[in-house]
């Protein structure tokens, strides 16, 4: 089991920057991939951004150039430097955990969930 916490959410001008941070616990081997998914109002969840063990990173093209995934794999953390916040950027951001080697893009393929943090990006 991996239980998953997202920090930093708020509310941004167009143009500004936000740090989310994504805490995991329980399993801590670091054996899976963690992620970034969104969720604007009246739309279907979307990938953001993904990485694994740090060492692969994998980005939305949306969101690519402005947004920037890291992990810290000693304190089991993984963050997401937004930067250039668009008011399309406006969303819940959920964390999200995969089990396993790889990286995947699907909603249905990531394994554990935050609860989210809303993100508000006014123009």
């Amino acid at each position: 089991q991996v239980q998953l916490v997202e920090s930093g959410g708020g509310l941004v001008q167009a143009g500004g920057s936000l740090r989310l941070s994504c805490a995991a616990s329980g399993r801590t081997d670091n054996s899976y991939s963690m992620g970034w998914f969104r969720q604007a109002p009246g739309k279907e969840r979307e990938f953001v951004a993904a990485s694994w063990r740090g060492m692969s990173t994998y980005y939305a093209d949306s969101v690519k150039g402005r947004f920037a995934i890291s992990r810290d794999n000693a304190k089991n953390t993984v963050a997401l430097q937004m930067n250039s916040l668009k008011p399309e950027d406006t969303a819940v951001y959920y964390c999200a955990a995969k089990l396993g080697p790889g990286i995947t893009t699907r909603v249905d393929g990531m394994d554990y969930w935050g609860k989210g943090t809303l993100v508000t990006v006014s123009s």
